[in-house]
C-alpha cells in the first residue's frame, strides 16, 4: 500500500521575498483534519517548527535533498 502524496507548501518563495512563512504554515497545519498532512518545503531545516509541532503531538518526518532543500512532512494524529 502506498502512502498518499501530501499537499505541498513551498515556503522558499515566501522567504525569498523577505517574509516570515510561519503564519501560513500555522494556518495550513491548524486546518488539518485527523490523519491529514502537509509537506513544507524549505531551504533549511526548520528545527524550531519541527520541535513545536512535535510538542503539539503532530507526526513529523524530515527529508534532506542534496540540493539544499528540506521537506518536512507533518501529519495530524
Amino acid at each position: 500500500m502506498t502512502t498518499p502524496k501530501l499537499p505541498i507548501l513551498d515556503v522558499r518563495p515566501i522567504l525569498a521575498r523577505g517574509e516570515e512563512p510561519f503564519s501560513q504554515i500555522r494556518a495550513r497545519v491548524d486546518a488539518l483534519a485527523p490523519k491529514e498532512g502537509i509537506t513544507v518545503v524549505a531551504p533549511f531545516m526548520p528545527a524550531p517548527l519541527i520541535e513545536l509541532l512535535k510538542g503539539e503531538g503532530f507526526q513529523v518526518n524530515v527529508e534532506h535533498s542534496g540540493a539544499g532543500t528540506w521537506s518536512v512532512q507533518i501529519r495530524r494524529p
